[in-house]
């Protein structure tokens, strides 16, 4: 199992059942600006539709913990567990991930229903001691946050697909969702804005620890913490904006396969790509549809929704390349938050100069590295198939790190391996270079 011992939320001294309300009720609030029309639309195979986020995020716990610690405990429907498995071989069937928005059964009242009963149930659990029960429920819960991002990143191309292009939130709608910074306005959900000059940090060769180690929770997949030996290496400071991207674009970038790896240049024709996903030309400008509605660019906000392809082609164009999940992870642990550095172990060498000036590592958009999806030496999943959670994916993804404006803020850290294909633009994702 995952090495869990407390779920830090917005505050460290909540209750288990505390915490468990909260979490549960955020899905709620990222789901209220909703029409009932919206809850069961799946615009493409990555999508799921957000009825079945919110059914799928409550039969983990019925499925998980309430099925087997808790006696005499009956499903709430027995075909919910072959409707809304993801990808648990070990529990059984399920229905096909594509054809999610083909079912209009059940009904959104009735999904708030189940959560409603699976809510009641799990109180029962909540004040156990078993620290396999609390364990599964932490994860549970982080389970839970991840399908809040995915809930965020699923309504926009939901919305973004429709030709009336509707707004998700209006001006003066932010408050519903604290969590996550948004602001008022035009905004998206809050992305930083980066005006200064690119500039580089310098990172001496060394052998450094990277990987989780600490009492905290943290998935299986970030452990165990080891070492690596990296060469001399530069990181820009910020990201790279919308304005650098589009000098791209003006260059030819997608018509000259020079900058493209070879899948990523058969994808781009295939796929007619000719600018990063959600932006579209009106009247000669680029205008970009977002969780707010449509909206000129900004050319100093960090590109965003960029796949891997995109992001090393980026990087082959400018003559740079994407960093390491390393490289990343070092560089992150020393920068300065509140006045202390990350406590990730002992930092091999101290900070380096100017370290002040590494901005936007956490909480814009996701940063692809050049890093695949594998298991850190030593990684042991968990038995059963609470283990498929992390481990059966480590084949064909890049691993991506920082987290994204729709990342919960206190589900973000130093460690947190992403990971998605090479393909994947609907993703809050953005470029970081690296040389």
């Amino acid at each position: 199992m995952n090495r869990i011992t407390s779920l830090t939320l917005d505050k460290p001294t909540l209750s288990l059942t505390e915490q468990y309300r909260q979490v549960r009720q955020v899905s709620h609030q990222i789901c209220q600006p909703l029409a009932v029309e919206d809850y069961i639309i799946q615009s493409m195979a990555d999508v799921s539709p957000p009825k079945w986020h919110l059914a799928h995020t409550t039969w983990f716990f019925e499925t998980f913990l309430l099925v087997p610690y808790l006696p005499e405990y009956q499903v709430f429907h027995p075909k919910f567990g072959y409707l809304f498995n993801s990808y648990y071989e070990g529990v059984g069937k399920r229905h096909p991930r594509p054809q999610r928005g083909l079912l209009s059964r059940p009904t959104v009242d009735e999904v708030y229903r189940y959560r409603e009963y699976v809510d009641r149930e799990m109180f029962a659990l909540l004040s156990s001691s078993n620290p396999q029960i609390q364990s599964l429920i932490i994860l549970g819960l982080h389970h839970e946050q991840q399908h809040q991002e995915l809930l965020l990143t699923d309504i926009k191309h939901i919305f973004a697909i429709n030709p009336l292009r509707p707004a998700y939130m209006e001006k003066g709608m932010a408050s519903h969702l604290p969590k996550w910074g948004l602001e008022n306005g035009k905004a998206d959900i809050k992305i930083g804005k980066y005006q200064n000059q690119e500039q580089w940090l310098d990172y001496p060769r060394g052998l450094y620890s990277i990987g989780y180690e600490g009492r905290e929770f943290a998935f299986d997949n970030e452990s165990p913490r080891h070492q690596t030996y990296l060469q001399d290496y530069w990181l820009a400071n910020r990201l790279v904006t919308n304005g650098e991207y589009l000098e791209f674009m003006e260059a030819g970038g997608y018509s000259n396969p020079e900058y493209w790896l070879s899948e990523g240049w058969t994808t781009v024709k295939e796929q007619g790509w000719l600018s990063p996903l959600y932006w579209e030309k009106i009247d000669g400008n680029w205008w970009i549809m977002t969780l707010s509605g449509l909206h000129p660019i900004d050319k100093n906000e960090p590109v965003c929704h960029v796949s891997f392809y995109e992001a090393d082609a980026y990087a082959r164009f400018r003559g740079k390349r994407l960093p390491t999940e390393a490289e990343w992870e070092v560089a992150a642990s020393q920068i300065s938050i509140g006045g202390n550095f990350w406590e990730t172990g002992i930092l091999h060498p101290t900070p380096a100069v100017g370290m002040t000036h590494l901005d936007q590592m956490f909480g814009d958009v996701w940063e692809w590295t050049q890093s695949a999806y594998l298991p850190y030496p030593g990684f042991q999943p968990a038995p059963g198939a609470v283990g498929e959670y992390n481990g059966k994916f480590m084949c064909n993804q890049m691993v991506l790190r920082g987290g994204s404006c729709v990342t919960p803020a206190n589900h973000i850290r130093l460690s947190y391996r992403n990971f998605f294909p090479t393909g994947v633009r609907w993703q809050f994702t953005g470029i970081r270079l690296a040389e």
